[in-house]
């Protein structure tokens, strides 16, 4: 309950015109890389427990299963794309981080 309180207290925090700033550029600046793709799995196929079920809907379980193929597939290629990606921004950072490091020490 104390922390909804504190919370609640944010309301009278004021920032100066450059406060309002350096914020906006701080949200803007962790957003940037807002095009990482959003690998979504695909949804199990559904297979009825009844086997009378099963059969009257056999055509579209058996293409509820061969889009699900397809769709992993894809998403398997989305997740190694996101990887590469994410792998790549990290080893960035890391320059960055190394750079800034070099910069405060002087």
């Amino acid at each position: 309950m104390r922390l909804i309180k504190e919370i609640g207290d944010l309301r009278n925090l004021r920032l100066s015109g450059a406060g309002v700033s350096e914020a906006i550029l701080l949200l803007f600046l962790s957003t940037g890389h807002a095009s990482a793709e959003s690998c979504l799995a695909p949804i199990r196929p559904y297979v009825p427990g009844d086997a009378r079920a099963a059969r009257d809907y056999a055509d579209l379980i058996r293409r509820d299963f061969e889009l699900y193929i397809r769709d992993i597939q894809s998403y398997f290629r989305c997740l190694e794309a996101e990887r590469a990606r994410a792998f790549e921004e990290a080893r960035e950072v890391s320059e960055e981080y190394g750079r800034f490091l070099e910069t405060i020490d002087r």
